[in-house]
């Protein structure tokens, strides 16, 4: 695991370049914007305003006492920073904490190509994470993925590292540490709960060595459990309910899974909904954030049992729309930057793919850069879909593109150096 001096150079070279490469699109991104304290999506507004109510001390909710579960405090809890000692910071700085976490990411995918290739394919792996529009793209704009990408890496490194582990011990330490950063990962995105559990089953299922991949699982979902731990005795103390992660799920849910729905995000629902449910009786003491959240589901468990078809027909538009080549909206910017977005997309899924096929064996540890994929599908087949969340699962696969084209480098230089060779006898 030592890095030659050049290594090192070239390691310190690639994460400046991805810091600086970010910061400038970040004040680029925020220049572009009339007024310099928006942020142009709306939900990066709402982890603002949490984000104040920790600095300031408050109760955490968002707006009135009925939202008082209405985003895990993972992200807003890392941008109250900015307001300490600030009534309102400049909404660029959060930007350019996003570049400093994006560059975090691209730390990560290298060291977990190093512990999967070598060296080589570790920088080249630097190299496609720090250029990759999208990857740029999650570092600056004021939303969860941000923190979100180097945790979900950070898990997959001591995932992998319990998986090659030869002592009892260190599979121990190394999967805690793996349980650890999945919890805090799913402190930012909720929607992560689910993978780390989906993923052991899986491996559980497939993997021969059964005993040594139990006690990874035991301990990973332990100290998942302890790290979540804290927030679900909140959330009992402020519900009388058990809340796994917040109570929009069931929003979240009704978003991708109603008569209306096309796959793509469309709260414009949630008034009349929220009103009607508000003017009915109540027959018992309950917080009506808990009865809203459980209205949704209900809402939609009613719709998918009256309209299968729609529900199948509805999943191939999700994953369509996820792994989609064109964006799907006009939100990111002109033509051209769609353009960029595809020509950068469409070879590294190509290469991706092949790598999936070459070196994702069930026996090596590589099979865990396809598991974010086949996660994120699955879960956005059901919720809304887009771009945005394949971006998670592209930094990840982007570790197999970069081990095929090193191999194919490889090739080229052999091929060329015995082409001289023949020229010269």
């Amino acid at each position: 695991m030592q890095l030659r001096g050049t290594t090192w150079i070239w390691v310190l070279t690639v994460l400046l370049l991805a810091f600086a490469i970010r910061s400038v699109a970040a004040v680029t991104w925020q220049s572009r914007l009339a007024d310099p304290a928006t942020f142009a999506l709306p939900d990066s507004a709402t982890y603002w305003e949490l984000a104040r109510t920790i600095a300031n001390g408050e109760p955490y909710q968002y707006g009135s006492s009925e939202s008082r579960v209405f985003r895990t405090p993972g992200y807003p809890a890392i941008l109250s920073v900015l307001f300490f000692g600030r009534t309102d910071p400049p909404v660029v700085w959060a930007r350019l904490a996003g570049a400093f976490l994006g560059t975090l990411t691209v730390a990560a995918a290298m060291l977990l190509a190093r512990l999967l290739f070598n060296r080589r394919v570790a920088l080249l792996t630097g190299w496609l994470v720090t250029l990759y529009p999208g990857g740029i793209g999650l570092s600056v704009l004021v939303l969860s993925e941000a923190p979100f990408c180097p945790l979900m890496m950070g898990q997959l490194v001591f995932w992998v590292l319990a998986w090659k582990s030869s002592s009892f011990s260190r599979q121990i330490t190394w999967s805690g540490l793996a349980g650890v950063t999945a919890g805090l990962a799913t402190l930012m995105r909720p929607s992560w709960l689910l993978f780390t559990p989906f993923g052991l089953l899986l491996l559980l299922v497939v993997q021969s060595e059964r005993r040594r991949q139990l006690a990874i699982a035991g301990t990973m979902l332990a100290s998942l459990c302890l790290t979540m731990t804290p927030w679900w005795i909140r959330n009992y103390r402020v519900t009388g309910t058990a809340v796994l992660t917040t109570l929009q799920v069931g929003a979240s849910l009704y978003d991708g899974l109603n008569p209306q729905a096309t796959g793509a995000s469309d709260m414009s629902f949630t008034h009349k909904i929220y009103w009607d449910l508000k003017t009915q009786p109540v027959a018992e003491q309950e917080l009506f954030e808990v009865r809203l959240d459980r209205h949704y589901r209900e809402l939609v468990w009613r719709w998918v049992w009256q309209e299968p078809g729609r529900v199948t027909s509805l999943a191939g538009v999700k994953f369509l729309r996820m792994w989609n080549i064109w964006p799907n909206s006009a939100e990111i910017g002109s033509v051209w930057t769609y353009r960029l977005m595809t020509l950068a997309y469409l070879p590294l899924l190509i290469l991706s793919l092949v790598g999936a096929w070459k070196f994702a064996r069930l026996d090596h540890p590589a099979i865990l850069c396809l598991l974010p994929a086949i996660y994120l599908t699955g879960l956005h087949v059901i919720f809304v879909s887009s771009i945005r969340y394949r971006q998670p699962a592209m930094l990840v696969l982007i570790v197999l593109a970069a081990a095929v084209a090193n191999g194919l480098m490889d090739r080229q230089l052999k091929g060329s150096k015995l082409a001289r060779k023949w020229v010269k006898r």
